[in-house]
């Protein structure tokens, strides 16, 4: 795979420090052992400012190029899930139960041989702001950033992001203009009927049997609330009620996730859901509490952002590895935040091996240590190419 010299020629560190974040996971908000090591490797590599603290482990690193000029932003994310993982390989967590299952280890690392490379070259005109960012996965850590003054503390023109894709061939790069991840809610539903003897059921109120009921009639959200052509999922994944094979509970809690792309499904979803779960509750005499958490909004790429960021990919990959996404996915991605507050781009990195990877979030995903410098010359060539001092006037910002 076609990268720059010198990043190739510390494709090794690149590999130990990417297994020591993985040997040592953290969860959200306690990305602390991370942030100080991506603090500490920012200092080394000689990056202009170390900014500390920012939603409470994240880390901003501030690398100004040979003459003035704009600024950009390349964001890194640093989670690990609470996964118990599977992979069996020599450098796999430590840590039970913590896991880096999404490849965040693998995010952070490229950014910091992009700023390794940035720092020690200063091929290009103005600054770049390397952004690692707490808690992707849980907690919304790109919000807490972009609420703490990220943009206004670091102005910047646009802000990109990539994240490794196992289902694409290693070395391909996708984009896409417009959705390219859907928004997400958190369902909580708790349902109170009244607890009985199992072979006794008219003396209570059977909240597993309204559960049903109401876990039925949620598949014609979608299919009967939103028009056909967008996009809408509900989805219940987790049912909890009852101790005893013969007792009715008291209560039945369900849990799942809404995803869509425009607000007003959303809305739709949303509306569907509390009166779906309410209505059915009331008619069989009990009663739910229902809660629609709105997590992240959709993450929007921007036409033109994304139209530089694909030809920095193909600078990198080549034409033919630089390829449309042809439809955006149903995951949810909190970057979405800082596409809200600023103009950007977000692309998929090809980390496929074969059909036998595992997939992101499993216990036995492996993260593909040969693309590493790949989106480290991504990263970097993206910066040279739209800060370069032949482009600082032009309104397109090549």
């Amino acid at each position: 795979m076609p990268v720059l010299n010198r990043i190739a020629a510390f494709q090794d560190d690149m590999i130990a420090w990417r297994r020591d974040f993985h040997r040592h996971p953290e969860l959200a908000f306690e990305e602390v052992r991370t942030s100080g090591i991506v603090a500490e490797k920012l200092r080394e590599f000689g990056v202009d400012e170390v900014v500390t603290g920012i939603a409470g482990t994240g880390v901003v690193g501030v690398i100004r190029g040979n003459a003035p000029g704009k600024a950009i932003g390349l964001r890194a994310d640093m989670d690990a899930l609470p996964i118990l993982e599977k992979s069996g390989v020599e450098y796999a967590s430590t840590i039970p139960g913590k896991m880096h299952a999404c490849g965040h280890d693998g995010h952070t690392t490229m950014l910091l041989g992009a700023a390794k490379y940035l720092a020690e070259t200063r091929n290009f005109a103005g600054t770049v702001h390397v952004i690692f960012q707490p808690a992707e996965e849980m907690g919304g850590g790109a919000e807490v950033m972009v609420k703490e003054g990220l943009f206004e503390r670091f102005p910047m023109e646009r802000v990109f992001a990539i994240h490794n894709w196992p289902g694409i061939p290693a070395g391909e790069m996708h984009w896409r203009a417009g959705p390219v991840m859907a928004a997400v809610a958190d369902i909580e539903i708790t349902i109170t009927g009244k607890g009985a003897h199992g072979a006794m059921p008219h003396m209570g109120n059977d909240p597993v049997v309204i559960a049903a009921q109401i876990v039925t009639a949620l598949q014609s959200v979608v299919a009967r609330n939103v028009e056909p052509v967008e996009a809408g999922v509900v989805t219940i994944g987790k049912i909890e009620g009852g101790n005893a094979f013969n007792v009715i509970p008291e209560t039945v809690s369900l849990r799942g996730t809404a995803r869509w792309f425009r607000p007003e499904v959303g809305d739709v979803l949303e509306k569907k859901v509390v009166e779906i779960a309410s209505g059915i509750a009331t008619a069989f005499g009990a009663s739910a509490e229902v809660r629609f958490f709105r997590m992240y909004p959709a993450t929007i790429n921007d036409a033109e952002a994304t139209e530089l960021a694909a030809r920095a990919a193909a600078t990198v990959v080549g034409e033919a590895n630089t390829k449309e996404l042809p439809k955006p996915t149903m995951g949810g991605e909190d970057f979405a935040f800082m596409l809200n507050a600023k103009s950007g781009s977000y692309l998929m990195l090809g980390g496929g091996r074969g059909a036998s990877d595992a997939g992101l979030h499993h216990p036995k995903y492996d993260f593909n240590d040969e693309i590493l410098p790949v989106g480290a010359s991504f990263f970097a060539t993206l910066a040279e190419q739209l800060l370069s001092a032949a482009g600082q006037g032009r309104d397109d910002g090549r």
